[in-house]
């Protein structure tokens, strides 16, 4: 298929981002990886007017950490997610849900912007920020506005984000000593999104659970932070049973559709599955128990 006729600009900054945002508003959709957008357009699902590349700016990229806490610039690509020491070492949710995404030339091109901004309830990048307490910096005529990826989700491809306005960075609160991630995944096959997923994050007090972060993907319209699953671990020395607990409490919050990776009843039953492993598998990190 072939797209319709728009109009290509590649700014060389944020600040002409903003003004051809606010210029064409609606009428203008934003070019990052594009491995969203580009077959929306060729299916003319999307027709935008006027097509935003913003791969030509630099400040857009990288990883740093200041103050505790750590910033992903939009651009940044799933690759140089896998790739980054700092994440590796102090948050390594994030390159671990990289490395399921689709394969290698995707990698290379998506960014991790371009997966949290659209609303795609199944790409696997939402959850995980939930699941870390991240903030999205959006930047737009009337400034820059700091959200929570809690509460950004409103439906499928409907976010807090205005039409005139950029994501330009994630900022995560680093993860203190003491903290356990796992990212666990089903798909039909590799590269494929999930049938149900799973991001954890504990943070223990010696044996007893001080704090959890708990969020699902692709199994409601929108990505879901699982609070009452995670009060059922705070305060608490997890085991099995609560384990079990929290998991019920999750698969209680799903909505998922019915499609070729299975019914709602199937799909419901993963995703307290994947919450399972994926809480078995952080306790286990957080206790130096697993890799």
């Amino acid at each position: 298929m072939i797209p319709g006729h728009f109009a290509y600009h590649a700014p060389a900054s944020v600040e002409e981002v903003i003004t051809l945002l606010g210029q064409y508003g609606d009428e203008a959709s934003v070019l990052a990886g594009g491995h969203s957008l580009l077959p929306m357009m060729k299916l003319r699902f999307a027709e935008p007017a006027h097509l935003i590349d913003i791969n030509r700016i630099p400040v857009l990229r990288g990883i740093r950490e200041t103050q505790g806490v750590i910033h992903i610039g939009a651009m940044t690509t799933e690759s140089e997610l896998i790739a980054s020491a700092l994440l590796n070492e102090k948050c390594p949710l994030i390159p671990e849900a990289a490395r399921v995404i689709a394969d290698p030339q995707v990698r290379n091109r998506g960014t991790l912007g371009g997966d949290v901004a659209n609303g795609d309830p199944s790409n696997d990048h939402p959850a995980v920020m939930m699941a870390l307490d991240a903030l999205l910096v959006l930047r737009g005529p009337r400034g820059e506005r700091v959200v929570s990826a809690n509460g950004f989700y409103q439906g499928t491809y409907l976010t807090q984000r205005e039409a005139d306005e950029l994501l330009i960075e994630i900022r995560i609160p680093t993860p203190p000593p003491g903290t356990g991630q796992a990212y666990c995944k089903l798909k039909r096959k590799t590269g494929d999104y999930a049938t149900a997923a799973a991001a954890v994050v504990l943070q223990l007090d010696g044996t007893r659970c001080r704090k959890a972060g708990i969020a699902l993907t692709n199994v409601a319209p929108t990505p879901l932070r699982a609070d009452a699953a995670e009060r059922v671990l705070e305060g608490k020395v997890i085991d099995e049973d609560l384990i079990e607990q929290a998991a019920v409490q999750a698969m209680a919050i799903c909505d998922p559709a019915e499609d070729l990776r299975g019914d709602a009843e199937y799909r419901t039953h993963m995703a307290g599955e994947m919450t399972r492993r994926a809480i078995r598998l952080a306790l286990q990190r957080v206790q130096g128990k697993s890799p």
